[in-house]
């Protein structure tokens, strides 16, 4: 592949990542009102005795839609994106850690926990594909919201864990996993769940080696995408969980897509690097702007 083909790759991985993860953010803020919960990132239970439960779900549930509309529209998506990853993470993640540490290893809470890690995570790496907010100033706020690598390191990681998390679930959780497989489905449900759950745990692992990274990113994208319309579409309404999964589903491979493309076209640079180094950092700088 010549350095224009990688450079259209790249910049399409992360245009179709951006458009699923809008469009998965605006089914999932619609469903605040439609099940009165947060469930963005599966948000343990409101606390019992606590007044504002509805104010707050139908309130972040147009924040979350918000958001979609931001990524879609790429005005204000920096900022936007990273106001959702700091909403998961006060609201999800850090609540879902003492239910997790009360919980038996690899039980259900752990997939909500996991969850929320990738919504928090991919938020930031969705958000370093956009241009940078202006005025940003050497030890502002700003600085910090314009940040790119660690941004996308972050989504990596988290997505990463979670799909490591997955598949060891596959495998302990097997009979349940085998389930979800239709039965109009060719093949063997158990072998399929079991074939899923070492491709969970293969590309996760992948996910932590840099020169693999983006190609583990890509294929993780494609299998859960394949699987928005192989398993979650058919169950949308089975249950409220299901109903909720369709849309996890579509974001986390539109994450996983973004991720793909920007650690590709961060390696096609630094390949350039010692050919031309500054004119081409700055081409790079303003290419990603235009993402």
């Amino acid at each position: 592949m010549n350095v224009p083909e990688g450079k259209v790759l790249s910049t399409r991985l992360v245009s179709i990542g951006r458009w699923f993860f809008g469009l998965a953010l605006l089914g999932l803020g619609a469903e605040h009102f439609i099940f009165r919960e947060f469930v963005t990132g599966r948000a343990p239970a409101w606390p019992d005795g606590v007044p504002g439960k509805l104010a707050w779900v139908y309130g972040s549930g147009v924040l979350v839609m918000l958001v979609g509309l931001a990524v879609l529209s790429r005005r204000w998506a920096r900022p936007a994106a990273l106001t959702l990853g700091v909403l998961v993470f006060i609201w999800a993640v850090l609540r879902h850690v003492p239910v997790v540490v009360a919980d038996s290893l690899l039980a259900g809470s752990w997939t909500s926990a996991g969850k929320a890690l990738v919504f928090f995570g991919g938020s930031f790496a969705i958000a370093a594909t956009f241009p940078p907010v202006q005025g940003a100033t050497a030890g502002g706020w700003r600085r910090f919201a314009n940040a790119t690598d660690v941004f996308v390191g972050m989504g990596r990681y988290c997505l990463a864990g979670f799909l490591i998390l997955a598949g060891m679930q596959h495998f302990k959780f097997l009979a349940f996993v085998a389930t979800l497989i239709p039965a109009w489905f060719p093949g063997n449900a158990v072998l399929w769940s079991q074939f899923a759950g070492v491709a969970l745990l293969t590309f996760g692992v992948a996910l932590l080696f840099s020169r693999i990274a983006a190609l583990a990113a890509l294929l993780t994208g494609l299998m859960i995408f394949s699987w928005f319309w192989i398993v979650h579409l058919p169950r949308v309404h089975t249950s409220v969980s299901d109903g909720i999964a369709l849309f996890e589903a579509l974001a986390f491979s539109g994450i996983a897509l973004v991720i793909a493309g920007a650690l590709a076209e961060r390696r096609r640079v630094e390949a350039r690097v010692d050919v031309a180094p500054g004119p081409l950092l700055n081409r790079y700088e303003a290419g990603r702007s235009r993402l």
